[in-house]
C-alpha cells in the first residue's frame, strides 16, 4: 500500500488522536492558572506547599502509570485504553469541580494523573498507522496538540473563572466526554489479532521496561529526551519571574509570550517537522535543536529593556521554542525506531514516564537555584544584583544541561555510524 493511500485511509484516525491529546492539554492548561486560586480559597484554605503537592501528585501519577497504560494498550488494544483514559480524566475534572474538601482535590488530581498518561498510547497508535518515513511527522501532531493546548488552555481557564472558579473544571470535563463519544465512533483499533504485541503482551512487566532501558541506543535517546524536557521545564518555570523582574510584565503579558512560543511549536511540529526529517533525518534535527536551545538559554538573561528590549526577548523565545520543537518529536521517533513493533507501546510509555519525571525535576531544580541565590540577599532588602544573579544561574544551568544533550547527541551519531560500518 502506498504512502498516499495510507495517509488517506488513516487521516480521520489521526484527527481523532490529535483531538484526544489536544483536549488533554487544554485541560492541563486550564488547571495551571485556576487551581492555585481554587485551592487557596475559603473552602479549602490550602497552603502554597499543598498547592505544590497538588501539581506534583499529577506528575507522579503520570510517571507511574504511563508505562502501565502503554502495556495495557499492547495487550487489550489502543482504542479501549484511550477511551477509558479520557473518561477517567473527565471524571477527575468533575471531582475537582464538585470538591468540598482538600482530599477531594487530591483525589481529582490523582485520578487525572493516572488516566492522563494516555499520550504514550496515542504515540503507539500513530506508530501503528505510519511508516518509518512518516513517523516523525505523525509524532509532530502530538507536539502541535501540546502547543495549541498551552496557548488556549490558560486563556480559557481565566475567561471561564469569571463565572465561578469551579466552572473551568466542568468545561474541561464536558470536553473530555465529548471527545470520548468522538473516539468511540470514529477510532478503529490497530492492535488486531496478528499484531506483534499480541504474542508478547502477556509476558510484559516492569522488568521488561528495565530491560528495554539496557539497550544502549534506546537508553541514550531517553537520556537526551529527559535533558531536553528538564531544560524546557526550567525555562517555563523561571521565564515568568524573569519577565516580571527584568521587564515589569504581569501575568497577561507573559501569557502572550507563552502563546507566541506555543504558536512556533505548532507551526514546526504540526507542519514542518515531516519535511525536515525527510530532508535531514532525525539526528541532525536533535543536534541542531539542542544547540539552538542551549545558546538561547545562555543569551536570554542578558536581555532587558535597554538591552534589546521586547524584540530581543521575542528572538530568544523563538529560538528556544524552535530548538525544542525540532528535537523532541525527532527524539520520540528515534525511540520508536530503536525497537520492534511489538515493543512500541511499552517503550513509548517509558518515554512518557521519562517526560513526566523531567517535568517534576525541572521546576524543583528551578526553585532550588532561585531560592539558594535569593537566600544570600542582604537584610537591607537590596536584592537587585542577587536577583539578577539568580536568573543568570537558573538559565545558565538549563543551558549547561542542553550543552550536555548536544554532546550526547553527537556521541549517539558516532555510535550509529560505527554500528553501520
Amino acid at each position: 500500500m502506498g504512502t498516499h493511500q495510507l495517509g488517506t485511509m488513516y487521516r480521520s484516525p489521526l484527527i481523532v488522536i490529535f483531538t484526544t491529546v489536544f483536549i488533554d492539554l487544554i485541560g492541563f492548561g486550564i488547571v495551571i492558572p485556576v487551581l492555585p486560586f481554587y485551592a487557596e480559597g475559603t473552602v479549602f484554605n490550602a497552603t502554597p506547599r499543598m498547592v505544590g503537592l497538588l501539581f506534583a501528585s499529577y506528575s507522579v501519577m503520570q510517571l507511574i502509570f504511563s508505562p502501565v497504560l502503554g502495556r495495557l494498550s499492547d495487550k487489550y488494544g489502543r482504542r479501549p485504553v484511550l477511551l477509558l483514559s479520557i473518561i477517567g480524566t473527565g471524571i477527575g475534572f468533575l471531582v475537582l469541580g464538585f470538591a468540598k474538601t482538600l482530599f477531594m482535590l487530591f483525589l481529582g488530581r490523582i485520578l487525572d494523573g493516572i488516566t492522563g498518561g494516555n499520550i504514550s498510547t496515542a504515540q503507539a497508535y500513530i506508530a501503528d498507522i505510519t511508516t518509518e518515513e512518516n513517523r516523525a511527522k505523525g509524532m509532530g501532531l502530538i507536539g502541535a496538540a501540546f502547543g495549541l493546548g498551552f496557548i488556549l488552555g490558560p486563556a480559557i481557564g481565566g475567561i471561564l473563572s469569571q463565572w465561578g472558579i469551579h466552572v473551568p473544571f466542568f468545561f474541561a470535563a464536558a470536553l473530555c466526554f465529548a471527545n470520548a463519544v468522538l473516539l468511540y465512533f470514529r477510532l478503529p483499533e490497530t492492535v488486531t489479532a496478528d499484531h506483534p504485541t499480541k504474542s508478547l503482551a502477556g509476558a510484559r512487566s516492569f522488568r521488561n521496561v528495565l530491560n528495554s532501558l539496557k539497550q544502549p541506543r534506546l537508553a541514550l535517546v531517553l537520556i537526551i529526551y529527559f535533558l531536553f524536557i528538564v531544560a524546557f521545564s526550567i525555562m517555563t518555570t523561571a521565564f515568568s519571574l524573569f519577565t516580571m523582574f527584568r521587564f515589569g510584565y504581569n501575568a497577561q503579558h507573559t501569557g502572550y509570550l507563552f502563546a507566541y512560543v506555543g504558536l512556533i511549536a505548532v507551526i514546526i511540529q504540526g507542519g514542518l517537522i515531516g519535511r525536515l526529517v525527510k530532508r535531514f533525518g532525525e539526528l541532525p534535527l536533535v543536534i541542531f535543536g539542542a544547540l539552538c536551545f542551549a545558546i538561547s538559554l545562555f543569551a536570554v538573561p542578558f536581555v532587558g529593556p535597554a538591552a534589546g528590549g521586547l524584540a530581543a526577548l521575542l528572538v530568544g523565545g523563538g529560538v528556544f521554542s524552535m530548538g525544542n520543537s525540532l528535537a523532541t518529536p525527532a527524539l520520540t521517533s528515534l525511540a520508536s525506531k530503536s525497537v520492534g513493533r511489538a515493543e512500541l507501546g511499552i517503550v513509548l510509555g517509558v518515554t512518557q514516564s521519562v517526560a513526566s519525571l523531567a517535568r517534576a525535576v525541572g521546576p524543583f531544580l528551578t526553585a532550588v537555584l532561585i531560592n539558594s541565590s535569593i537566600a544570600h540577599t542582604g537584610a537591607d532588602g537590596i536584592s537587585h544584583y542577587m536577583s539578577d544573579h539568580s536568573l543568570f544561574v537558573t538559565f545558565w544551568t538549563a543551558a549547561a544541561i542542553m550543552f550536555v544533550a548536544f554532546f550526547m547527541a553527537f556521541y549517539y551519531g558516532g555510535r550509529a555510524t560505527d554500528a553501520h560500518r
